[in-house]
């Protein structure tokens, strides 16, 4: 760096000063002759600063995060400590280049430099003199430019009016400092003490709250006279400001110790009021009187509410029962009573929230339009109870909130699980501490209104406590004809439920108490197809988790096959909700991907669901050949949906013993049972020797003995088996049956039909095997799930053996 050219500048007093030194002594007018007698350098190191102006003899500090701000400040306190400081254009810019700063500046002498431990550097700097960049000739490692002398024209010295705006600003200084609460009153000492005419002016300009740009103006202006001036304008808007903001702050103090002695009167005037016997409710008694008006009761609720509050009125506020009286009076003005929200009976509108919010399900959308437009047709219908009963996950809850928005009414959703205590459904009596009302009433006061679609969640997980059975006390709120008067223990009056429309959702109804049981409309939700939850996969469930996870459509496609590969092969339910899961996994693979910057498939493939998913662990069994004897294929319906199994049988030399495996229940065993003793029955006209059943042990087996299986729909399967294996002979290619059997001979209809079909077609199934009565189910379901497979309806069980077994021999068949 070359060497400054301010030699002389040591000697001055204001330079006179060490690295400790505690004070900077001030600018006297024969430092600022000797400066202005100094030549400029050539050349400079340029510090550009953010949100400053540095005037002539002013001394700052500054902080330097920049690694070129550092570096300069470094090599120039090792040399010359002669700086050139200008003020940035834009405080935002990181790396400034010539355009981006003034050219007018301030040649500066760093005076101490201090190391934070953070890496910054602070460095306080003294003005000299006015400058103006010629020439910006390198900008690395740090901006360097050649400079000219900015000269500054001065008034004469008798300047009597230069000399009056100088009294002026030290005036007005003073009177600023004395009214400005954030200004120390040490800052007037340093203002009376400014000798240099010119050093006042600066410094004043310096120290006022003005931009960046209002300051830089100030510092490129020649005159001396005419910068008093305008320094002089400044001044006298910020003493006006100032004296504004001290006038507003003087009218709020007084307004706040106006309202903070009002607000001590009162509570004496509240204190001795108390001591004289509560007379301080009344305001809140009339307040309730006042509300009570506005309320749609009848005369009967409004007679009541008029004696509690007279009640409450005669009662001393000290005592425990006063703020029971008042929740209780808080409640009867909380409940809507009879107000009602307008339904909308657009049952087309209807329909199409219910298609929009559900795939499948048609039956139960059926009957819940069904509902609706008896209630469009009567209007002052009492509300239907549904019950919306099937497995976990089928979108029962949702289906209330559906109906909800469907009609226009208000949703409420109540959780039954768990619930013990019966007080949960008709509340306490308020004689008891703490008492509160039931939550059917907090509930409807939630609400707002007498009519909301009240969804209670998990019927079937109420269980009775030492408390009562909440669900003897759901038998008023459930019944048509009661629920009109239903009496909380809280309320002790009846409170109209008749036009809440109340759904249930259970998984089972089994633990539902048949009391409660009938007076609910059961609707069946079945669990979804295959092609049902492909479907609500590709529609909902996949767009819902690519949006939860941050991405788009076209950032993870996964195809109807793939979709499939997942519903089969790793989830077992009825519902989608494992479905969901796993595809929330698969959207997760994407995200990652995208988040790391690797590539991935953006079409998932099966090899991609195998990667991120494992291997399939649920593969459904597939149809096996016909070459065993006692070998038949039955078809079960599971909570998971449609299953096929397989029912086995062998015999071994024994003296008739009857064996049954497989984890079966006792309904499931008495079917073998029923096969076998209907075989030995009619032996003869099946063509066997009743020899057979003494020689030889019978063993029946139902594969997967892990797995739970009960029910009757599998007797004709095994009475197939049995003959299939007494006989030798082969059973009917790729048929499936299901059925019950009797002691007679009968074949009576079982359940989950539509499941069990759906099953066989996974299975390539092509033949299915049924009771005759069973044909209205086979009609109720879409052909389009029907296709490819032939049906044969029975009565008795000769007509089911002459369907299934076939006149060939297995191979290698036994000699009995």
């Amino acid at each position: 760096m070359a060497k400054p050219k301010f030699t002389t500048l040591d000697r001055l007093s204001l330079q006179d000063i060490d690295g400790d030194a505690e004070l900077i002594p001030l600018m006297t007018p024969e430092d600022e002759e000797a400066i202005n007698k100094e030549d400029l350098p050539d050349s400079i190191p340029i510090l550009p600063l953010r949100n400053m102006v540095l005037f002539p003899g002013v001394v700052i500090p500054i902080s330097a995060g920049r690694d070129t701000s550092i570096k300069l400040i470094d090599e120039a306190n090792k040399g010359g400590k002669v700086v050139g400081v200008v003020a940035q254009k834009d405080e935002e810019v990181e790396n400034p280049t010539a355009d981006d700063i003034h050219k007018v500046g301030v040649v500066a002498r760093i005076l101490r430099v201090l190391k934070m431990p953070d890496g910054n550097v602070t460095v306080i700097i003294q003005g000299k003199k006015r400058f103006e960049i010629t020439e910006v000739t390198s900008e690395k490692p740090y901006m360097m430019a050649r400079i000219s002398e900015y000269p500054e024209k001065r008034p004469a010295k008798g300047n009597k009016e230069f000399k009056a705006a100088i009294d002026s600003i030290r005036d007005l200084s003073l009177q600023i400092i004395q009214d400005s609460p954030n200004i120390p009153s040490e800052a007037s000492f340093a203002i009376k003490n400014i000798e240099s005419n010119s050093f006042l002016i600066n410094f004043v300009s310096s120290n006022m709250n003005l931009t960046v740009e209002e300051k830089q103006q100030l510092l490129e202006v020649n005159d001396l006279h005419k910068r008093a001036l305008e320094t002089l304008t400044f001044m006298d808007m910020e003493r006006q400001k100032l004296e504004l903001k001290n006038d507003i702050q003087s009218k709020v103090q007084s307004d706040m110790s106006q309202q903070q002695r009002e607000y001590f009167l009162h509570q004496q005037m509240k204190t001795i009021q108390e001591e004289l016997g509560g007379v301080s409710a009344e305001d809140e008694i009339e307040e309730m009187r006042m509300r009570s008006k506005d309320k749609k009761w009848d005369e009967k609720v409004a007679k009541h509410f008029n004696k509690e509050l007279a009640k409450m009125q005669r009662m001393n506020p000290q005592v425990a029962e006063y703020s029971i009286q008042r929740n209780y009076l808080d409640l009867f003005l909380e409940l809507p009573w009879n107000e009602f929200s307008k339904d909308k009976f657009d049952l087309k509108r209807a329909k199409k929230i219910l298609d929009r919010d559900h795939y499948g399900l048609e039956d139960v959308k059926r009957r819940i339009i069904e509902y609706l437009a008896v209630l469009k047709l009567r209007n002052d219908m009492k509300s239907p109870i549904l019950c919306l009963y099937g497995p976990p996950g089928v979108g029962k809850t949702s289906l209330g909130k559906s109906i909800a928005e469907a009609l226009g009414r208000e949703y409420v959703r109540m959780s039954l699980g768990g619930l013990r205590d019966e007080a949960e459904i008709r509340g306490h009596r308020k004689t008891y501490i703490g008492a509160m009302p039931g939550r059917i009433l907090q509930s409807l006061k939630k609400a707002g209104t007498s009519n909301p679609v009240f969804v209670l969640d998990e019927i079937d997980k109420l269980s009775a406590g030492n408390q009562g059975d909440p669900s003897s006390a759901l038998l008023e709120v459930l019944d048509p004809e009661q629920n009109s008067e239903f009496y909380d223990n809280f309320l002790e009056m009846g409170f109209d439920l008749s036009k809440v429309m109340f759904i249930a959702t259970s998984n089972s109804l089994n633990t539902v108490q048949p009391a409660l049981r009938d007076r609910m409309e059961i609707i069946n939700v079945t669990g979804y197809t295959i092609e049902e939850k492909v479907e609500i996969g590709k529609r909902h469930l996949l767009p819902k988790q690519i949006e939860e996870h941050g991405m788009n459509d076209t950032q993870l496609k996964i195809a109807k096959p793939q979709l499939e590969k997942i519903v089969e092969g790793y989830t077992r339910e009825s519902g989608v909700r494992g479905l969901e899961k796993q595809i929330a996994k698969m959207v997760r693979y994407g995200a990652k991907n995208i988040a790391m910057e690797e590539e991935y498939n953006v079409k998932v493939s099966n090899n991609d669901i195998i990667e991120v998913l494992g291997a399939p662990r649920l593969e459904r069994g597939k149809y096996e050949n016909n070459d065993v004897a006692g070998v038949v294929t039955g078809l079960a319906w599971t909570r998971v949906g449609g299953d096929i199994l397989f029912i086995e049988s062998a015999l071994s030399k024994g003296k008739g013993a009857l064996t049954i495996t497989g984890n079966l229940g006792k309904v499931m065993k008495e079917s073998a049972t029923i096969a076998m003793e209907y075989i030995k029955a009619n032996a003869e006209l099946l063509g066997l020797n009743t020899d057979i059943f003494d020689k030889y042990n019978v063993h029946i087996h139902v594969p997967e003995g892990a797995t739970p299986k009960d029910g009757p729909s599998a007797g004709i399967t095994m009475l197939t088996s049995l003959v299939s294996l007494f006989t030798q002979r082969k059973v009917k290619k790729s048929i499936a049956m299901t059925g019950e059997i009797t002691l007679r001979g009968k074949v009576l209809p079982v359940g989950g039909i539509k499941e069990k079909i759906l099953a066989a077609k996974r299975a390539k199934i092509k033949e299915i095997l049924m009771c005759e009565q069973n044909r209205r189910d086979i009609e109720e379901i879409n052909a389009e799930y029907l296709k490819g497979l032939t049906f044969h309806y029975v009565k008795e069980m000769s007509e089911v053996l002459e369907l299934a077994l076939t006149k060939q021999k297995v191979k290698n068949a036994k000699k009995l």
